[in-house]
């Protein structure tokens, strides 16, 4: 049999609905079983990263978190201090802060949906030259032309 329960004496505050009767706030709350009936198992399969295999514990896997938010807010302050103060540190230093959080946060795309042990492989080495060659870029620019900084204000000044 289904047990009835009524939402006022589960929730005993004494508010009483203006809108509703009270038969309205009868709801069932278990199903009635047939006992010729076979339950349906569903079941998924979940795809589950290395570093989740690894140990939800994982110190490693914490500071990784923290470093990325680190990265992020200095990403933030780094903004305005390249307005007020180029040249060439800040410049290297967007150079390095970039790159790496385009590899993070791409290598976090690349783990959840690239599935399989040698495609996950072959996306690895394709980010880790993907990084390389961006910093390189980056270095280069940074080197032989204006930099980053100036660059960006002068796209801003036309």
């Amino acid at each position: 049999m289904a047990a009835i329960v009524r939402l006022s004496s589960v929730c005993r505050r004494g508010v009483k609905p203006l809108f509703y009767q009270s038969t309205l706030l009868a709801r069932p709350l278990v199903v009635p079983h047939q006992p010729q009936e076979q339950p349906y198992m569903l079941t998924a399969h979940i795809h589950a990263s290395q570093a989740l295999q690894a140990g939800s514990g994982s110190k490693a896997a914490s500071l990784h978190w923290t470093a990325e938010r680190v990265l992020s807010i200095l990403l933030l302050a780094m903004g305005p201090a390249a307005y007020f103060n180029p040249g060439p540190v800040m410049d290297f230093s967007l150079a390095a802060a970039l790159t790496l959080h385009g590899h993070w946060g791409i290598g976090q795309v690349l783990t959840d949906y690239v599935h399989g042990e040698p495609k996950v492989k072959m996306a690895n080495a394709g980010l880790f030259l993907l990084s390389t060659l961006t910093f390189a870029g980056l270095c280069y620019f940074n080197y032989n032309d204006v930099g980053i900084c100036k660059a960006v204000a002068l796209l801003w000044s036309k």
